[in-house]
């Protein structure tokens, strides 16, 4: 709203009215604003929790510290989202197609993971929403997303063209997987790429939730995604950098390199109260939200292909769980038992079962998270 005022004033010579039309100064601006309302709005909203008792209950599984954080306020997800919508709506362009489909995206995820975490808490039912259930739900945010990415006129879909790592141009055309010619093949190459869409959403967005077990694991690693994807976008989104650096420029996403600062503030505030031991859980309000960002603008910005790199902690956490829970069946109808991999899944609480103290863990992977940031932003100069 600051922007469009601001805009609007631009012929009236008042001065410092030019300062919104900078990309750097709206990116700083919101990193700001959104802090601050977390700082501020963190506070009043974990008392408001604590008073609706809105706590998380514990299942004891036999790990050091776990039954301390019983009645510790869920649901804090919603300061994340407070605060990241504050700085969004102050200072990006939202007449800009990608600010709204982030918006949507914000509102959509945060919606499904308000429902989880109201079935938790209120009823009672340690389980939530079903997983097909929310499956359902973010397969329609993916469906919506590639829909509009495919068909919008504002977004340039003149060629199936993605980025990748290791080629020359640096470009990856999802009509090289059609096994068709022609008109089908076309249709093909679209149906490929809308799939790769919704893949990626839906991985994101479950990768997170995962990952969101320990105090500050998830919001901190997310944060450092969140600052290669801004990245990436603002250089994506301006013609000179991307020529020099020979990626896409894809005019338009300098809006969401905004929008990725606004997230990270959110984070850096919501880290204030959620760091060990945390004074409030994000809940899948948060992770659902903030997973479904992440995967939606890189796909936004043509990164999808980059985020099993970027996102690798989420995508090993991921990975612990689907390898844990199916060897374990294969090895119960093989051997009459079942067998584990891991002391326990996701893998941050393997660690635990180690022995390895919770801070040590999450700070550790942060260090990880961010060797895979900047292997991430390395890739860009390696052909």
């Amino acid at each position: 709203m600051l922007y469009h005022l601001f805009q609007a004033l631009q012929g009236h010579h008042i001065p410092g009215a030019g300062l919104m039309t900078y990309l750097s100064f709206r990116a700083m601006s919101a990193i700001v604003i959104s802090m601050l309302v977390a700082f501020f709005a963190g506070r009043p909203i974990i008392r408001w929790l604590q008073r609706r008792q809105i706590g998380e209950s514990i299942r004891d599984l036999g790990l050091a510290g776990q039954m301390e954080k019983k009645g510790t306020p869920t649901m804090g997800g919603i300061i994340i989202l407070v605060s990241l919508l504050s700085g969004v709506l102050l200072v990006c362009d939202l007449t800009n197609i990608y600010v709204q489909l982030l918006v949507l995206t914000t509102l959509w995820c945060g919606g499904i993971g308000f429902a989880d975490d109201y079935i938790k808490v209120f009823r009672h039912n340690k389980e939530g929403m079903s997983e097909k259930g929310k499956l359902i739900l973010q397969f329609g945010l993916g469906l919506l997303v590639a829909l509009t990415v495919c068909i919008s006129p504002k977004i340039p879909t003149d060629e199936l063209v993605t980025t990748i790592p290791f080629v020359k141009a640096h470009e990856f055309d999802y009509s090289w997987l059609s096994p068709f010619k022609g008109q089908l093949g076309v249709y093909c190459s679209w149906g490929i790429y809308m799939l790769m869409i919704i893949i990626v959403i839906l991985a994101c967005s479950n990768g997170v939730n995962l990952t969101d077990g320990l105090d500050g694991l998830s919001a901190g690693t997310s944060a450092i995604v969140s600052v290669v994807i801004g990245v990436l976008a603002y250089l994506g989104g301006n013609l000179i950098n991307s020529d020099y650096l020979n990626i896409m420029y894809i005019p338009g996403t300098g809006e969401v390199a905004i929008f990725m600062a606004a997230l990270v503030g959110a984070l850096i505030g919501f880290l204030w109260y959620n760091t060990y031991p945390a004074q409030v859980f994000m809940g899948d309000t948060g992770s659902l939200t903030i997973g479904g960002i992440l995967g939606v603008s890189a796909v936004l910005i043509r990164k999808e292909l980059l985020l099993p790199l970027l996102c690798g902690i989420f995508l090993v956490e991921s990975a612990s769980v689907l390898i844990q829970k199916y060897w374990f069946k294969y090895t119960r109808i093989k051997y009459g038992e079942g067998r584990r991999v891991f002391l326990m899944a996701p893998l941050h609480h393997h660690f635990q079962k180690k022995g390895m103290p919770e801070p040590r863990i999450v700070t550790r992977f942060w260090i990880v998270g961010i060797i895979l940031a900047v292997a991430t932003l390395a890739l860009l100069k390696i052909r």
